[in-house]
C-alpha cells in the first residue's frame, strides 16, 4: 500500500438529485472548495440556493471530460450519480490521484479497482448513506452489544435489517419515488439470498415474498432484498451464533403490494425497453413535488437465545418525516456521507477501500454526529 495522498481540501460533489441535502452544507464547512456538479448549470445553481449555499459553493454543468479537466491530486471526488456510473469515475480518480466517495454499495467494477486504489494512494469510500450506511452502523452495534449480553457461546441467532422511503402520507400508489424509478424497478428485478427458517433461500422474484413487519404498533410490509449473505461476515458475527435468519431487506407501507400488482405483472413480462417505457410512465403518473413529503423508516434488529436459555434482542429504529426544508432521504442519505467525507479530508482513512463503519466503536463515532445533526434513533433491548 502506498502512502496516502493528501486531501487537496477541494471536494467534487457530482449529482443534484433527490438525495443531495444537508450533508452537502457540512461538507463545504470543512472544504476550502466544493463544486456541484449537475446536468446543466442552472440545475446546480437551483441546488446550491436551495441548500442555501449561494455563494460558498460554485455549480457547474457535469461531463467526464470537464470534470477530467479540473480534477488535481488530493480532490474528492462524490458520486451521487446512478451506480452503474461510478467505475467510469473511479478510473478517473486514479488516474489524477484523487479520493473517490459514493454511497452505493461496492460493485465488481469497483472492487476490480481497490489494488491500484491501495497502490495509488487513494481513499474509495463505499457504502455510506442510509441503506448501505447506517444500516451497517446499526448492525455493528447491535452485533457487538449482543456478543457483551450472550459472549461467544452457541446461540440461535434471528438478524433482520428493513429499509425504505415510504410517503409521509400514503397515497393510493403506497409509494414515493425519492430516487429514479428506473432504478426502483432495477432493484426489483435483481433477485435475493437470505436465511429463513435456518435454510438459505434464493428469491427470484423478491415481491413474491412480501411479509408484514410490525413496528410500534404500526404495519408496514418488507421483502429480501439483494444478497444478504456477505453481510454476515462484514458484521463480524460470530461462527458460534447459528444463524435461523438473516435478512437484509426492503420495507414499504402497508397495501403497497396490492397497489403495485400491474407493475410486477409488467416486470415479469417485460424486456428492458418495455421496463424503460414503465419507468417514464410512472415517473409522470406519480411525480414527487415539493407538497409530497416523505417519510424514511429503518429497522436493524438482533435477537439472540444461548444454549444456557440466555436470551437478548435489541433493535435500532429511525422513523424520520420530511419537511419543507429537506426530504427525509436526502438527510439519510447526505448526512452520513458528509462524515465519511469529512474523515478523508482529515487524512483518518488509509488508502484503500472503506464502508461507513467496519466495527462497533467506528460505528459510535458515525452515529454520534447524526444525533448532532438531527438524524435521531430509538434503540430498545429486552
Amino acid at each position: 500500500m502506498s502512502e496516502l495522498i493528501p486531501a487537496s481540501g477541494t471536494v467534487h460533489w457530482i449529482g443534484a438529485g433527490l438525495s443531495t441535502g444537508s450533508g452537502v452544507g457540512v461538507v463545504c464547512d470543512l472544504a476550502d472548495r466544493l463544486v456541484l456538479w449537475a446536468r446543466t448549470d442552472q440545475k446546480a445553481q437551483d441546488r446550491i440556493g436551495k441548500l442555501g449555499l449561494s455563494g460558498r459553493a460554485r455549480g457547474a454543468a457535469f461531463t467526464l471530460d470537464l470534470l477530467a479537466s479540473t480534477l488535481r491530486a488530493g480532490d474528492v471526488v462524490v458520486s451521487m450519480l446512478p451506480a452503474a456510473e461510478h467505475a467510469d469515475l473511479l478510473r478517473l480518480c486514479l488516474r489524477h490521484g484523487a479520493h473517490f466517495a459514493c454511497s452505493s454499495y461496492v460493485s465488481e467494477p469497483i472492487s476490480a479497482q481497490v489494488p491500484a486504489a491501495e497502490r495509488a494512494g487513494v481513499v474509495v469510500m463505499t457504502e455510506a448513506g442510509l441503506d448501505p450506511g447506517i444500516d451497517h452502523l446499526f448492525a455493528h452495534r447491535l452485533v457487538a452489544q449482543g456478543r457483551a449480553a450472550i459472549g461467544d457461546a452457541s446461540a440461535v441467532a434471528e438478524f433482520t435489517s428493513y429499509c425504505g422511503g415510504i410517503p409521509a402520507v400514503p397515497n393510493e400508489f403506497r409509494y414515493q419515488f425519492s430516487w429514479a424509478p428506473r432504478g426502483v424497478l432495477s432493484a426489483l428485478c435483481q433477485p435475493a439470498r437470505c436465511i429463513e427458517d435456518g435454510e438459505q433461500k434464493s428469491i427470484i422474484h423478491p415481491w413474491e415474498a412480501v411479509r408484514p413487519l410490525a413496528l410500534n404498533g404500526e404495519i408496514f410490509e418488507v421483502y429480501p432484498n439483494r444478497d444478504s449473505l456477505p453481510f454476515i461476515s462484514q458484521y463480524t458475527m460470530p461462527s458460534t451464533w447459528r444463524l435461523t435468519t438473516f435478512v437484509r431487506g426492503t420495507l414499504r407501507s402497508q397495501g403497497w403490494s396490492s397497489a403495485w400488482a400491474e407493475v410486477f405483472a409488467e416486470l415479469l413480462a417485460g424486456d428492458n425497453d418495455r421496463i424503460d417505457k414503465l419507468a417514464n410512465e410512472l415517473a409522470i403518473r406519480y411525480p414527487t413535488t415539493e407538497a409530497d413529503f416523505d417519510r424514511v423508516v429503518l429497522a436493524v434488529a438482533l435477537k439472540l437465545r444461548g444454549n444456557d436459555s440466555r436470551e437478548w434482542s435489541g433493535q435500532y429504529l429511525i422513523d424520520l418525516l420530511g419537511d419543507e426544508s429537506e426530504s427525509a432521504m436526502a438527510r439519510c442519505v447526505s448526512l452520513p456521507l458528509s462524515f465519511g467525507i469529512a474523515r478523508i479530508l482529515a487524512g483518518e482513512m488509509p488508502a484503500g477501500l472503506h464502508r461507513a463503519a467496519e466495527d462497533a466503536d467506528e460505528a459510535r463515532r458515525w452515529l454520534g454526529f447524526l444525533d448532532e445533526h438531527g438524524i435521531h434513533c430509538e434503540f430498545s433491548e429486552a
